[in-house]
């Protein structure tokens, strides 16, 4: 199903987007964890961005098996490959609930005031500080999107291993 298009492999083309989409949805995930204040205003953006990249990885994964019948086998790359959904799905999770849980407790925060829109102005306790839950999920998104970037380069690396390595030396 994810061989060609137009005569050119999927692979590579979805495997763009995902090692954009997957980075930056990690920055982003970090940014949020870092600075609560933006989580609000770029939570759900940090949280779609996660969630393309997840839906795309399996689509980079079957085409990389199409890819596979036509060029041989790529060696580690493969197997690297295959375990980036798992991945991706707890960095999804993980960034979705600090959305929800930051997002929820500013709301329960008591309101001090109504501005000229008549929308309600929280108390600064409500939004700067942390309740345990969210620190907590704060952490572990922290410590997935880490894990995320870590597994985005070792599968890029073995897959330009598998391209590149015996064509392009490193001496001079």
């Amino acid at each position: 199903m994810f061989d060609l298009i137009n005569g050119l492999p999927v692979h590579p083309l979805v495997v763009h987007a995902v090692v954009v989409l997957l980075p930056l949805a990690c920055l982003g995930t970090l940014a949020l964890v870092v600075r609560p204040a933006w989580r609000l205003r770029y939570g759900a953006l940090v949280v779609a961005i996660a969630a393309v990249a997840t839906v795309l990885v399996p689509v980079a994964t079957s085409s990389g098996e199409a890819l596979e019948k036509r060029v041989g086998d790529p060696g580690r790359h493969a197997e690297l490959g295959d375990q980036m959904i798992w991945f991706c799905i707890p960095l999804l999770v993980l960034v979705l609930a600090l959305v929800v849980l930051d997002r929820r407790r500013v709301r329960s925060a008591p309101v001090e005031s109504v501005d000229g829109r008549g929308t309600p102005v929280r108390s600064e306790a409500g939004r700067a500080g942390g309740s345990m839950a969210v620190n907590v999920v704060a952490v572990l998104a922290l410590l997935a999107a880490v894990a995320t970037s870590v597994q985005v380069y070792r599968v890029g690396d073995s897959g330009a291993e598998a391209v590149w390595g015996d064509q392009v030396s490193s001496g001079s």
